[in-house]
């Protein structure tokens, strides 16, 4: 047997025995899959097939509703993201500098606190009617025509405000990386602004836009607070009303499965449309985008249109929101207090185990070198992109059987029934965020560690390091301001989900979110300012450390 043939029988080897790395991965991938494969088990296996009466009745409403949504949403989104980071690249406007940061910030603020805002401050008794009534001399609603609050296009307006920066940051960095070169020679050849950046600027940057655009609509159907406040029937609605209203756990699930289809086939025309697009910059030191100043009447236009987002996403909700709370005796609220502390404490807790378990997969991967953890990490991405209340369900019924199964085991060795251990505490809640923003930590792992040049682990292997020696002291040092990136995102999109959290927590346990949406549910705007201001600071923070890593 030659000596190549012996390496390559020891390697293959090696890539089929199983080590800790392996096994860990395993089930990391298991605990982030198990909710996908328990929903589409339920789908096809219900006690009470209610599908042939959901397709004849409430199905076509959901889906046309969430189609309308869906890309009514994703369309003003990708125009007011393209637009506005085009603008901040391309050219020199009044309050450019503070702009190109500023138009992330509708991020720290949920859609369903700016649907609560929108509504408050437009309806019969907000200050808009109010105003308009006071200076006209009407007296009631019959005197003046003004157009109703609670619609689809009202939800559409607000989610779109609430999303755009998704598209925004990446149209921004991708126009940031195109050549100056290739505008001159456009300009030089006759080609006006717009058709610069039509011809040139958005070819280029398409991909990037349709990733974006991607994450808004997956968003969008992940999205209950502001449908439901608006009345709006959806898939996501939809597996509320059948499973808690309805109580027919086989329907939501068939909902669920409709859900995750739309999802599915998001992501493979998103990765489609990528395919065939192909752009490669010179190997040569490219030369950057110049700003074109824009002077007098011009530069204010685009200052105004750039303001106009930014006002609707971030400071109507987040004013409106102040107006509310400065008298509020809600502060001071016991109840308050508590869900401050729980929500800090969930969101920490799933944050820490959430990054801990990326790092582990990534490293484990870049360790084994074996095939079984790298087929299993790209899957696990899969919770980032199912909506919280698909995974809740997914969630709740596996872990409570298991749960069950724990309690009787436990019974019959020792006589005492300890009861439910799991389910009805916080544990699933902390497991559904580990499993929906898991993406999230081994994204940023994964590049992290990648730009690690592979010498400085090797040469501590060669010192004597072992494995985790090697991760704890050469590599989690030289990566720790992106694992802290990781750690706040996540926590932050922890504190911002509602469906999961409304579904798996436990009974009379409030969060900031599900505090917010009770009391706007119940027209209190004023008792949820507090709240829904509390979980806008939270997020400005995440925007402000987004904002530096994309200096």
């Amino acid at each position: 047997m030659s000596e190549q043939t012996c390496q390559n029988s020891e390697l293959a080897r090696k890539r089929s025995t199983l080590d800790p790395w392996s096994i860990g991965a395993a089930i990391i991938a298991l605990a982030v899959l198990m909710p996908i494969f328990a929903i589409i088990w339920f789908a096809f296996h219900p006690t009470d097939n209610i599908w042939p009466h959901l397709m004849s009745t409430t199905l076509p409403r959901y889906l046309a509703n969430t189609g309308v949504l869906m890309f009514s949403v994703g369309a003003i989104a990708a125009a007011t993201g393209t637009g506005a980071a085009w603008f901040v690249v391309m050219y020199k406007f009044p309050g450019r500098r503070w702009l190109q940061w500023a138009l992330l910030m509708p991020l720290a603020v949920p859609a369903y606190v700016g649907a609560y805002a929108l509504v408050d401050f437009f309806e019969y008794a907000g200050p808009v009617q109010t105003g308009m009534r006071a200076m006209f001399g009407w007296t009631n609603a019959q005197d003046y025509m003004f157009p109703a609050i609670r619609t689809r296009g009202a939800a559409v307006f607000v989610l779109s405000a609430a999303l755009y920066p998704y598209v925004y940051i990446l149209a921004r960095a991708a126009f940031r990386e195109q050549s100056g070169a290739g505008f001159e020679v456009a300009r030089a050849l006759g080609a006006g602004p717009f058709a610069r950046f039509w011809r040139v600027g958005l070819p280029l940057a398409r991909p990037a836009i349709a990733a974006g655009v991607a994450v808004v609509m997956m968003e969008t159907v992940n999205d209950f607070g502001t449908v439901d406040y608006f009345a709006v029937q959806t898939l996501t609605t939809g597996i509320f009303s059948v499973w808690l209203q309805g109580g027919n756990l086989g329907g939501a699930a068939q909902l669920a499965v409709c859900v995750l289809t739309i999802i599915v086939m998001l992501v493979t025309l998103e990765k489609l449309s990528r395919r065939k697009s192909r752009f490669f910059a010179s190997a040569r030191h490219t030369r950057p985008v110049t700003p074109t100043p824009l002077k007098g009447v011009r530069g204010w236009v685009v200052t105004c249109l750039c303001l106009i987002p930014l006002s609707v996403g971030f400071f109507l909700p987040v004013g409106v929101l102040l107006s509310h709370a400065m008298d509020a005796a809600e502060w001071s609220a016991k109840g308050l207090h508590l869900a401050i502390t729980r929500t800090v404490f969930v969101a920490s807790i799933a944050a820490v185990l959430t990054v801990m378990g990326g790092v582990f997969m990534v490293y484990g991967v870049r360790l084994s070198q074996k095939r079984l953890p790298a087929l299993l990490m790209p899957i696990t991405a899969i919770g980032y992109a199912a909506p919280g209340a698909v995974l809740a369900l997914g969630i709740l019924v596996p872990l409570a059987t298991f749960d069950n199964a724990l309690a009787d085991a436990i019974l019959s060795v020792t006589g005492y029934d300890p009861g439910l251990l799991l389910t009805g505490t916080s544990a699933a809640l902390i497991l559904a965020y580990v499993v929906r923003f898991f993406a999230i930590a081994q994204g940023t792992a994964d590049g992290a560690l990648g730009r690690i040049s592979p010498s400085l682990p090797m040469a501590a292997r060669s010192l004597g390091r072992s494995k985790v020696g090697t991760l704890r002291a050469v590599q989690l040092p030289l990566v720790r301001a992106s694992i802290g990136s990781a750690l706040l995102l996540v926590f932050v999109d922890a504190v911002k989900e509602l469906p999961a959290t409304l579904l798996l927590r436990p009974f009379n346990f409030d969060t900031l979110a599900t505090r917010v949406h009770a009391k706007a549910s119940l027209e209190n705007i004023a008792e949820a300012a507090p709240a829904a201001l509390m979980i806008s600071l939270i997020g400005l923070v995440a925007v402000a450390l987004l904002a530096r890593a994309n200096r």
